[in-house]
């Protein structure tokens, strides 16, 4: 807690609760101003909760992006669902997301039904998300369906994350909406999370790209160690593994002639440069980690 704060500043914490794919880590990162969560096509991308800092004179927002609740397959599942939970009890707002190029089904019901349950004083809040993909009179149509499924009083924003339309209008409901108090990270806080973390997170996205169907769920990512360079000077030499099921599916992120691989080094290279402003060598390796989605000792190796 930090004692410089305005009379009348607000603090508090708020977290976006959706379908998959509703944009919820895309609209965290927006409002944070910088990248700090991996985002992904595929469903159940966000596997830990990412907190990100927005920092204004007048409030301190902090944006946990969580794992999405989802009927769980696995004791994978089962245990980002309770992390979830315990993460909706503890924050000021949530705010549920919902495409506006997709109509309101039973997943977007169940979601809120379960949110009730386990956060029933929690200000709900609802942001209808991707407005820059449809008509105004979509858009609308939609405002209204989120009113009506989340029903009283809650307010509804629509925004872009992507073309950053609306982002500071929901900014201001969000504080708007928290209680006053202190600020609980120094001002150049953007996250808290830790920067190996972060690095496996970027290797991660970087392997997702481009993968279908069960693959993306198989597939986990730890930092084994990261050195300097003896031999060039201002260089970090960042060495991880990427764990899988099954050997088939090592070779299919390996690709023909390890291409696929090369690839994702690639471009999770590029990432990491960004995030560490150095340059880095990255050198990966595919494991397999026989089931490790059900072996509960596997998951506590890998931070479950």
């Amino acid at each position: 807690m930090f004692s410089d704060t305005p009379e009348g500043f607000r603090s508090g914490f708020v977290s976006f609760v959706g379908r998959p794919n509703t944009g919820k880590s895309t609209l965290t990162n927006a409002l944070v101003g910088q990248k700090i969560a991996i985002t992904a096509d595929q469903p159940e991308t966000t596997r830990h909760p990412i907190r990100g800092i927005v920092h204004r004179e007048d409030a301190q927002v902090i944006v946990v992006d969580t794992p999405g609740l989802h009927r769980p397959r696995t004791l994978l599942g089962e245990r980002l669902n309770e992390v979830v939970k315990d993460t909706y009890a503890d924050v000021d707002v949530i705010g549920v997301t919902v495409p506006a190029d997709e109509k309101i089904g039973p997943g977007d019901r169940w979601i809120v039904e379960a949110v009730r349950r386990v956060a029933p004083k929690t200000t709900l809040l609802g942001v209808v998300t991707k407005v820059d993909k449809v008509s105004r009179d979509r858009v609308a149509e939609q405002l209204m369906a989120v009113h009506e499924l989340l029903g009283g009083e809650c307010e509804v924003v629509p925004v872009s994350a992507v073309s950053g339309e609306q982002v500071d209008v929901l900014l201001d409901v969000i504080v708007s909406l928290l209680p006053e108090g202190p600020k609980f990270y120094p001002d150049d806080y953007v996250t808290d999370d830790d920067v190996n973390t972060r690095m496996a997170e970027l290797i991660r996205e970087a392997a997702l790209s481009g993968l279908k169907h069960e693959l993306p769920h198989s597939v986990a990512v730890e930092i084994d160690e990261v050195l300097p360079d003896q031999d060039r000077e201002g260089v970090l030499n960042v060495h991880a593994v990427l764990y899988v099921e099954r050997p088939g599916q090592k070779s299919i992120i390996a690709g023909k002639d390890g291409r696929r691989l090369s690839g994702i080094v690639h471009r999770a290279r590029l990432e990491i440069i960004k995030l560490l402003n150095q340059n880095i060598y990255l050198d990966l390796r595919i494991k397999v980690l026989k089931n490790w989605q059900s072996d509960p000792k596997a998951l506590g190796r890998l931070g479950f």
